[in-house]
């Protein structure tokens, strides 16, 4: 029996093999027919469309289209934001972004820059600014989606833009992270950090919880065996340097089997300190766990955050994800703004006070509505023959209550036979629920640029842009409106149908991508 029952696990095991690679031939033909079978050649093929120029030009230009999964990085000497690749879907197609851009602070003017070689085109890498050398962006990581979304490619690659120079260059060192994306990177102690991240291919995906260093001084990669308990394998978490040279790692989001074709998403709530231990000598790098205090925000994924000089994070939105059951899963968008102070681990939510234009603006409302109310209580009054010693009355709408009555004072002047009191505070403008979207901070002011927010269906890709004075906390300013005029939706809405030209797709398997792509933004 025992004999049989081996050789019975050995067919089960090779029939498992056979279909795993039956799978995989088919959806190498699927790909073979949409003419994306060869990644790396549609990536070729990317950058042979992009435009040619022998020397770096550079042309003001209109806001960049509409995108997510870039980078945005304040500029380490100008008053200046710098935007990175970047991607676009339209529930039927992706294009892939390499294109450069800058953001003048002052002139509020995008300027487009073209040079002889850049990086591939991507999304979900990590970029970082250093003054060193007359300026520095460092890029590294990210993913090339394909048309359809049918396959990725995953970047192991670093590059960097020299602002002086005005020029790419790719730094060939041996011995880095594996290709990913939805990693994070730092800057600390001469070193760039590079934390976590997943791999998508065909077959499976993987996420990881290793990490790098690569030396600025010597241009060469290092692994990090750090001690202490690590951080579970994540993608899309917060990762920020303190000026003390730690470096806090909270939340990210991972999948997990559940069970064949069934995955389950978990938003992480943790959080840890990579710090070195100067006891030991060489000095070694070490986890250290530590738990959230004050008030910390629900869990959530696509949550970004900037840091201050003096060590304080902030970060906006995020998305939870509900699972009634396995079948069924529901969004729920946050527009919160969080402060987490990195050096006690201690996070608050952030309320925004109004300033004195909007208070001001309050107090003109409130008189307005004072002067409306008078002569609405009069007729009230008149209609209800309601004279002094009647009982009290009372009167509400959305913005204030009124009592109609006698008065307990001696002396009561005329006004007083209507108590005007306000409901509603001064209302104050608070940008959109989104996810993933980008936060910068430069010169004290915190900018906030684009996201993702799912309506009826779509995956709407934002490109709207908010200014918040850190030091004042007194209100959002608009830079660019929040608008879905630039904006297409080619997939499926809310009652399932196919708004595309497409007819080989079903309505289930429409669904199915968009909450992929759901996915791929909260580990990004």
């Amino acid at each position: 029996m025992g004999k049989k029952d081996k050789k019975k696990g050995k067919g089960a095991e090779k029939t498992a093999l056979k279909t795993e690679k039956k799978t995989l031939n088919k959806i190498k033909k699927e790909l073979a027919a949409k003419g994306e079978d060869d990644i790396e050649m549609l990536i070729a093929q990317s950058q042979e469309k992009e435009p040619k120029v022998k020397v770096t030009v550079e042309e003001p230009c209109a806001q960049p289209s509409p995108r997510s999964g870039f980078s945005m990085c304040p500029h380490p000497d100008k008053d200046e934001l710098v935007m990175f690749g970047g991607e676009y879907y339209n529930g039927s197609k992706t294009t892939m972004f390499s294109d450069l851009y800058f953001y003048n602070l002052k002139k509020a003017q995008w300027t487009i820059v073209q040079c002889p070689e850049k990086p591939p085109p991507r999304s979900s890498h990590q970029a970082i600014v250093l003054s060193q050398q007359g300026g520095q962006m460092w890029v590294f990581g990210g993913e090339f989606a394909s048309p359809t979304r049918s396959s990725f490619y995953h970047y192991k690659d670093l590059w960097v833009y020299h602002f002086s120079e005005k020029k790419w260059e790719q730094i060939k060192a041996p011995g880095g992270p594996s290709a990913r994306s939805g990693h994070r990177m730092v800057a600390s102690r001469k070193q760039i950090i590079v934390f976590g991240g997943f791999h998508e291919s065909l077959q499976d995906y993987k996420y990881f919880s290793d990490v790098y260093a690569f030396n600025l001084e010597s241009y060469t990669w290092s692994k990090i065996e750090a001690v202490g308990k690590a951080p579970s394998p994540r993608s899309g978490c917060l990762l920020a340097p303190l000026t003390d040279g730690r470096i806090l790692l909270y939340g990210g989001y991972c999948r997990e089997k559940v069970k064949k074709d069934v995955d389950k998403g978990i938003a992480h709530t943790d959080m840890y300190y990579l710090q070195l231990d100067e006891r030991t000598s060489p000095p070694k790098w070490k986890w250290v766990q530590a738990k959230p205090t004050g008030i910390p925000p629900s869990a959530r994924s696509g949550f970004y955050g900037a840091v201050t000089p003096n060590d304080v994070l902030y970060a906006f939105g995020g998305v939870q994800d509900d699972h009634p059951d396995e079948e069924r899963l529901t969004s729920v968008f946050r527009n919160e703004l969080y402060s987490l102070d990195l050096a006690r681990g201690r996070w608050m939510p952030v309320t925004i006070h109004g300033g004195k234009k909007l208070a001001t603006e309050g107090r003109k409302r409130r008189k307005g509505r004072e002067e409306e109310v008078d002569e609405e209580v009069a007729e009230v009054m008149e209609k209800a023959g309601i004279s002094e010693g009647n009982e009290v009355k009372t009167y509400e709408d959305s913005i204030f209550t009124v009592k109609i009555g006698p008065s307990t004072s001696s002396k009561r002047p005329s006004s007083d036979v209507a108590t005007v009191s306000d409901n509603s505070a001064t209302e104050i403008f608070v940008p959109l629920a989104r996810m993933s979207a980008s936060l910068v901070v430069k010169s004290g002011i915190l900018y906030m640029y684009g996201g993702q927010v799912e309506e009826e269906h779509r995956n709407l890709i934002l490109s709207d842009f908010y200014s918040l004075d850190v030091h004042k906390l007194d209100e959002w300013r608009t830079i660019v409106p929040y608008s879905t005029s630039n904006l297409e939706w080619l997939g499926s809405d809310e009652s399932g149908s196919d708004d595309s030209d497409d007819d080989d797709g079903s309505s289930d398997e429409d669904e199915d991508d968009s909450e992929e792509d759901d996915d791929d933004e909260m580990e990004a």
